[in-house]
This record gives structure tokens, C-alpha cells and sequence, in this order.
């Protein structure tokens, strides 16, 4: 959608030299991938625009190079993300391939789009111990609804279900499940610890759901948010409230410092976000084919006005 202001929002860079502050990357411990932009769902906070009509998906000889870069390099974190992931054919021939590269192996979910797989998938995530990280906007049926749609709230709680049931988000088990909160508006998350406690509660007073962690983020003005935000008269305001929301101290944590993502056809940048606004990596269309490793630390990051959401507040990391 075309947006225009008289001026360009206050540059993030000049605010990272107000307070002294650089964003250089560091030893690269993570690899992001996103296999693709379908989704089950058209989330109106979605940065990336994912939905059922979209076909980007990687190919199978991405997937390989990709497979070939982890095992060169000393990746800890392998983090495997979309659209909705679990839609890609290969995703469980690509779990295992990953597993033995590297000690931590996420697949993000929305919770909805796992259950489309389920036997299958779910099998493969318990014998590789995948780490499962799911979006689950809020505990409110008609707000979730509002976000994602008619029915979805019922769907995503039997989804938790089905996973406390194989044993992930229990104590007692190695199977860790991770929540994703993000507001339905243009405002802030509240505390994290607030909104996990209260989560935690609800969730197994009324359903019997327990899981490991909560994480709230604030929504990344990009994609389709951006477009409700301009349509709906609250892309000033929000931005606003980002900027002067600017947290120093979450810069040294930042996700971009130890992060490389890789896009559905193979092309780096610095994290999700600057995948979405096509901010390559150092500012070229690199494709994973063209390096061997990733970027020394002390090679700066790309940033753009987005940056603001990673650092407001309590940050994005």
C-alpha cells in the first residue's frame, strides 16, 4: 500500500549514535530458514505476508545448500520458520537432516497448520526433540479470532492440546514448547512476565495446557500489518510509540548480532524483518551459494525504521 510523509521517520541509525551505540554482528551461532511464504492462515500482523495463496516455497536443492552451509559452519540454533513451515513437503526429511548440525532445532507453528500434518510431523519432532516455538496471539477466542480468523481459537487450542499429550511443554520431558504473543492493535505488548504469569493460569484453569515459556513482541510495522496500519489512520501513532519506546540496553542482545536468515529461494540478510523489506545482507543480493561461511563479527547490520520494534521496550531477542 503507497504511504507517504513529508518526512522519513527519525533514521535508526542516528538514534543508535545518539546513545553511543554500534549494531555490529558478532560470531554467527544462528541460521534462520524460511522455507516459504504459504500459510494456512492470512494473519493480519503478518510481516511477510504469508497466506493460502502464496507459492513461494524453497526447492530442494536450496534446502540442500542450506544443509551443506550448517554443516560448515558451527551452528547452534537452526531455527525453521515461514509462512507455516509445516506445509513444506520435505519438512521432515529437512528436521532430520538438521538435527545431528546442530544442538538446537526450532520449528515455529501456528499451532494450526502442525495439526495439518499431524501424525507424520509429530513423530519426526518427538524422535529429533525439535524445539517448538507456536504463535498464539491471545487467550481471548474473539480477539484471537479477530486476528486470525473464524474458528482458529478451538483449532489452536486442541493443537496445545495434542502437544501437552506427547509430552511437549511438561517438566518431566525434554520437549520443549514455547509461546509467541503479539498484540491484535496498534500498541505495545504489556510486561512479559505479567502476560506470561496470566497466560500460564488461564491456560490450565480452563484447558489443562501448560508450556515452557512465553514470549510477547511488539508487531513489526512491515508487510500486512504496515498495510492495516496505514488504511486504518495508526502508522504515525505507532511509529511513535516505537521510537520513543527506544531501549538502549536491548541493542547488545539483539537477534541480527548472531543471526544469518535465509530466505525460501536461498538469498541472506540480517534477520527476518530485513528479509521482508528486502534489505539484503550488507546491502547486496547475496545467495547462500556465494559464501562459505557467514560474516566476520564487527560487519555492521542493515537497519531501517522496523529496527524500532526489536528495541522498544523490553526488545525482540
Amino acid at each position: 500500500m503507497t504511504y507517504h510523509r513529508k518526512q522519513p521517520f527519525r533514521a535508526f541509525s542516528h538514534t543508535l549514535s545518539e546513545h553511543g551505540l554500534t549494531l555490529l554482528r558478532e560470531k554467527t551461532t544462528t541460521l534462520q530458514i524460511n522455507l516459504g511464504l504459504m500459510c494456512n492462515q492470512t494473519c493480519r500482523h503478518c510481516h511477510l505476508e504469508a497466506g493460502p495463496n502464496r507459492k513461494e516455497m524453497m526447492g530442494s536443492e536450496t534446502m540442500q545448500q542450506v544443509v551443506e552451509f550448517a554443516e560448515r559452519n558451527d551452528i547452534k540454533v537452526v531455527d525453521i520458520t515461514g509462512g507455516a513451515p509445516e506445509l513444506h513437503p520435505e519438512i521432515e526429511n529437512f528436521i532430520r537432516q538438521l538435527t545431528p548440525l546442530a544442538p538446537n532445532v526450532i520449528l515455529r507453528t501456528n499451532l494450526t497448520a502442525l495439526m495439518q500434518k499431524a501424525e507424520p510431523l509429530l513423530q519426526v519432532l518427538t524422535e529429533c526433540k525439535t524445539n517448538i516455538i507456536a504463535s498464539f496471539p491471545s487467550i481471548n477466542p474473539t480477539q484471537l479470532e479477530s486476528i486470525r480468523g473464524n474458528g482458529i481459537f478451538d483449532a489452536s487450542i486442541s493443537a496445545l492440546r495434542k502437544l501437552n499429550d506427547i509430552g511437549y511443554g511438561r517438566k518431566q520431558t525434554s520437549l520443549c514448547l514455547d509461546l509467541i504473543v503479539n498484540p491484535s492493535g496498534a500498541f505495545l505488548p504489556p510486561h512479559q512476565k505479567q502476560l506470561e504469569d496470566r497466560f500460564r493460569k488461564v491456560l490450565e484453569q480452563k484447558w489443562g495446557i501448560v508450556f515452557n515459556r512465553l514470549f510477547s513482541l511488539a508487531n513489526v510495522p512491515l508487510g500486512r500489518f504496515r498495510s492495516w496500519l496505514i488504511s486504518s489512520g495508526n502508522m504515525e501513532s505507532y511509529m511513535e510509540k516505537l521510537i520513543s519506546s527506544f531501549n538502549p540496553c536491548t541493542v547488545e542482545g539483539l537477534m541480527c548480532r548472531t543471526l544469518i536468515s535465509v530466505s525460501w529461494n536461498g538469498y541472506l540478510f540480517d534477520c527476518d524483518f530485513n528479509q521482508a523489506s528486502r534489505r539484503f545482507l550488507g546491502n547486496r543480493r547475496l545467495h547462500i551459494t556465494q559464501i562459505t561461511h557467514p560474516p566476520p563479527p564487527g560487519t555492521p547490520i542493515v537497519t531501517d525504521y522496523h529496527c524500532y520494534t526489536c528495541t522498544a521496550g523490553s526488545g525482540f531477542t
